[in-house]
């Protein structure tokens, strides 16, 4: 299997170049064919007495086809192990638990309780097996931008890896505590953390950008120096993230909760369109999938796009509970507009310069009807998302964190509509209490951080207590007594931690920082 840049088809790579790199030299995303995806598709019988591992294997087999068996199982096996994950079997990294009559997808067991850290475990071996089957001598610098889980989750698993150095790039206001605390007290001789004054949008831009300025491109061939990106930009990210819903499927079959070949619904709450992009990827490859149901917060670019075809960053960006959903230029959509317009990248060229330009594009209504067949959108306000915390736990007896949350409050609302035949439109007036049991889909929910990293907000959803005069580990603390489950061995370290990463810096300022990085 080849890889493309989305907005050029005559720049082709192979998975470990690709990987190493991480973006196109036009600012274009590394993606298969449509129809090389559909020619690997699978019978999902045949794996059903698939492991994690074994899932992973098949999976990464496909799409990283330069890499050897025994590459890629030493990646899995460094990666996916009781070290990193604690979740009481190597097997079963991301463990599947009811909610109410649906499910949730546990992706929070990692070395940093969060989904990122199935990816970005993984990613630093594909990336130093890349680099050391090319037998070149310069050193990689990662650049990195994140709204909370990915800065922390990369850092770990970069840390003192050999010729690698990794910046990760955070908005200033736009992470909880938790998270800040996470990234600053990283360990590791070969990290740096800066904080942008700006949000996520600006962070990721400032990757980017620096990715295709041609005066850094000389200065790093010059420092013997190779930029790439632990963003889910990179395809060695994103195709790991494909595993967790074939697996699902494998064992929610194996424990008799759905029958072979039932199609079933994930929800996902997105921000950068990669996790629900994987899901996409998966239900090509032949996971029978229903619909993925994309759920956003406040920020619902991503919901009115599906809706209508428009896609509108002109509009105010808002600070939630959820803060890695608080996104407005969702970076994979570019790859489902690759995929679905049949790798067309003439067409994907002149949407993302609408986008640079203009900040709106609108696509055709043929690939919207494409993206309908497969996608659904809401989104959970504020209020909702509070909301649905306390319901969750009054009347499922479950703890989620903010993002679950919105996908939980998504789904409800896509249930209520397919009773009333409303889908795709939001159902704004939901009350649980008028839901008839006449409509059911199984489905799960993608829950995508331990309700410990925003404490705080979990708390006062739950809690009568003044929250507010706590700090934020009495508040892992308080939300330990009142639910029992156990505080992530990571957070609760953070209290005795040393503070290593101060700084704060401008758009340009940061520039410049990585100009003397890469000097």
């Amino acid at each position: 299997m080849k890889l493309y840049s989305t907005r050029n088809l005559n720049e082709i790579m192979n998975p470990k170049d690709a990987i190493i790199k991480g973006l196109s030299n036009d600012g274009g995303l590394y993606c298969p064919k449509y129809e090389d995806i559909i020619a690997h598709k699978f019978d999902i019988r045949y794996l059903l007495k698939n492991d994690y591992k074994a899932t992973a294997k098949l999976v990464f087999s496909i799409f990283f086809n330069d890499f050897t068996g025994g590459e890629i199982e030493n990646c899995i096996n460094s990666a996916y192990n009781d070290t990193n994950f604690c979740v009481g079997t190597n097997d079963n990294i991301a463990p599947v638990t009811k909610i109410g009559k649906n499910y949730l997808m546990e992706l929070y067991h990692g070395p940093t309780s969060a989904f990122k850290d199935v990816a970005l475990t993984i990613l630093p071996h594909f990336l130093t097996t890349s680099y050391k089957s090319k037998g070149e001598n310069k050193k990689v610098y990662i650049l990195t931008a994140t709204s909370g889980d990915t800065g922390k989750a990369a850092l770990s698993g970069f840390k003192d890896v050999e010729n690698v150095s990794i910046t990760v790039f955070y908005p200033t206001d736009g992470v909880s505590n938790i998270q800040k605390l996470q990234m600053q007290t990283s360990e590791g001789n070969n990290v740096s953390v800066v904080a942008i004054k700006g949000d996520f949008d600006d962070c990721q831009r400032l990757v980017k950008e620096i990715y295709t300025d041609n005066e850094i491109k000389k200065l790093c061939e010059k420092n013997n120096v190779v930029l790439s990106s632990a963003n889910s930009i990179n395809i060695g990210r994103l195709v790991p993230q494909i595993v967790y819903y074939i697996q699902t499927y494998i064992d929610l079959v194996n424990a008799n909760e759905i029958k072979l070949n039932d199609k079933i619904n994930f929800v996902v709450p997105t921000g950068n369109f990669g996790d629900i992009l994987a899901g996409y990827i998966a239900k090509l490859l032949g996971t029978p999938i229903n619909k993925l149901i994309c759920a956003s917060n406040d920020n619902k670019v991503l919901t009115d796009f599906i809706n209508t075809g428009i896609y509108d960053k002109n509009r105010e960006l808002y600070k939630t509970i959820s803060p890695s959903m608080d996104i407005l230029v969702s970076s994979n959509l570019e790859r489902l507009l690759f995929l679905l317009s049949g790798n067309d990248d003439k067409l994907v060229n002149e949407l993302m310069a609408s986008l640079n330009t203009k900040g709106v594009y609108k696509i055709n209504d043929t690939l919207l009807e494409k993206i309908k067949e497969n996608f659904v959108a809401y989104y959970a306000n504020q209020d909702e998302c509070k909301k649905t915390i306390k319901e969750a736990f009054e009347k499922d007896g479950r703890i989620i964190d903010t993002h679950t949350a919105v996908a939980y409050n998504c789904l409800k609302q896509y249930i209520n509509a397919e009773h009333t035949n409303q889908n795709n439109v939001r159902a704004t007036q939901y009350k649980p209490e008028t839901r008839t049991d006449e409509f059911y889909e199984p489905s799960v929910i993608l829950s995508t951080a331990s309700p410990y990293k925003f404490a705080r907000d979990v708390l006062k959803c739950i809690c009568d207590n003044n929250v507010d005069t706590f700090d934020d580990f009495a508040c892992l603390d308080k939300l330990n007594e009142l639910t029992k489950e156990p505080i992530p061995k990571n957070l609760a370290a953070l209290k005795t931690k040393e503070k290593r990463f101060n700084t704060t810096l401008s758009y340009e300022e940061s520039k410049k920082f990585v100009i003397d990085r890469i000097i």
